[in-house]
């Protein structure tokens, strides 16, 4: 097979899986699916004709990430914008370095980052597109640890004192974090939240003050916009001022919550982010952008430059008259993809207010959900809500409440019409759902809400699935 025909084969693979309105596809399990699948690496080449196969098998047995029905993680859906973008990018199979390698490519990254700078309002800051939030979260804790100690990137640091505060709902990556850079899980204060899921300030000064006493260093605080379970927005402006008033850096991780500052209507709810140090936003949750795609941003471009000062020794890659272009130089990554262009392309044909309305009907579609919830007595609220998770669960009078949620969540994935998270809140398992996917409409949630409770309504008779 010569490679156009190939490709054109490809093409109608993809026509037919964006044409298809499949739920989510039968649950299989992990051994029953590896037993039917091929998937050794042969010593002579099969050639591009017996691919076909692998990859209508790929596509058959992989999440509809794309159906109506996925509300599980922050991430959903299909925009063709973007999946044009993907494409050409992985075509010309740029490196992001140096200007010299992606021209094009680097100015289109550098118009993203000054416009999400001025909607954040960071009239002078710079940034870079990185691989998520859990990155965008370590580059600004290196940021804080760089403030605190600049001459500890020559000699090492010494990172046993210092302390970084987090909410205690706040993102698992800030731990991540703490362990590569050293600074160790101990050293990351959880600081209680209010019943809405938001850091208390108070127990945040409480925490300060107390590391103080211990000879500690307050270096870094994270707050989260919004949190991962319950969709909180930490209070940035409050915390800012503490943060200010005790020389403490600010992170925020707006890895999922960004966006609402498209919108009018909900941008208050990341009100003081302009105080902030830095910030991260990933372009492929609400936006909708195929992963990854995530931005760090910095008021002080100075401080990042710094912290990826170890390209200067790149005499191979990077030369001075370049040195205020390459991208590589504010960058932890040598070889990176480029990332820019299908968020770039998506932007173009949404422009800023595509954006907001896009918030703006998932508000919507989520402020529905929530009171089919509340008119539904065999379901509960778990939580108040500010952005678009919906956290709830079945009731009914003298369940084990914890047991029967996690076996709808069960009966649920394994029907394929819907994909929706489990968590908890506290000791309470919790059923998730996200909305975060063009595809959805308020006839799918009240396809899911049926199925919710029909699902637990079958277990608590005892009667078995698919019955």
């Amino acid at each position: 097979m010569e490679d156009d025909q190939f490709l054109e084969h490809v093409m109608d693979l993809v026509r037919d899986h964006l044409g298809g309105n499949e739920p989510n596809g039968d649950y299989i399990e992990p051994s029953s699916l590896s037993k039917i699948s091929d998937l050794g690496l042969p010593l002579e080449g099969r050639g591009l004709e017996s691919l076909i196969i692998d990859i209508e098998h790929f596509l058959r047995y992989s999440v509809r990430t794309d159906s109506p029905g996925f509300m599980n993680p922050l991430w959903g859906g299909f925009n063709v914008a973007a999946f044009s973008g993907e494409v050409i990018a992985t075509l010309v199979n740029n490196s992001m370095y140096t200007y010299e390698l992606s021209p094009y490519a680097t100015l289109v990254e550098q118009a993203l980052i000054r416009r999400m700078c001025e909607i954040v309002g960071f009239s002078e800051g710079n940034g870079t597109l990185t691989t998520g939030g859990s990155n965008g979260n370590m580059i600004g804790m290196m940021c804080a640890r760089y403030r605190i100690d600049p001459l500890g990137q020559q000699r090492g640091y010494d990172v046993k004192n210092l302390v970084c505060f987090v909410s205690e709902e706040s993102h698992y990556s800030v731990l991540m974090a703490a362990n590569v850079l050293g600074i160790g899980f101990d050293n990351v204060i959880k600081v209680a939240c209010d019943d809405d899921g938001r850091m208390r300030c108070d127990k945040l000064i409480e925490e300060i003050e107390r590391c103080k006493k211990n000879n500690q260093i307050p270096f870094c605080v994270v707050a989260t916009a919004a949190t991962t379970v319950r969709g909180a927005f930490d209070p940035i402006k409050e915390i800012s001022r503490l943060c200010e008033e005790n020389e403490i850096w600010l992170h925020v991780d707006a890895a999922w919550g960004g966006s609402c500052l498209f919108s009018t209507k909900y941008r208050g709810l990341m009100d003081g982010i302009e105080l902030a140090d830095s910030v991260c936003w990933d372009a492929h949750k609400m936006m909708g952008v195929p992963l990854v795609c995530s931005a760090f941003l910095i008021k002080n471009p100075e401080i990042l430059r710094k912290i990826c000062a170890h390209g200067d020794s790149a005499h191979y890659l990077f030369h001075q008259d370049a040195e205020n272009i390459d991208l590589g130089r504010i960058s932890l990554q040598c070889g990176r993809r480029n990332d820019a262009l299908k968020l770039f392309l998506s932007w173009r044909d949404k422009g800023d207010a595509g954006w907001a309305r896009l918030v703006e009907s998932y508000m919507g579609l989520a402020d529905y959900l929530e009171d089919m919830i509340k008119k539904e007595s065999s379901l509960e609220m778990m939580s108040s809500r500010d952005w678009t998770n919906v956290c709830l669960r079945f009731t009914s009078e003298g369940i084990d409440h914890n047991d029967v949620n996690k076996q709808i969540r069960d009966r649920i994935i394994k029907s394929g019409n819907y994909m929706i998270s489990q968590s908890n809140i506290g000791d309470n398992v919790i059923l998730r759902p996200v909305i975060a996917n063009p595809a959805i409409n308020i006839k799918h949630l009240n396809g899911l809400v049926e199925e919710i409770v029909r699902t637990g309504h079958d277990v608590i008779r005892g009667i078995p699935p698919n019955h």
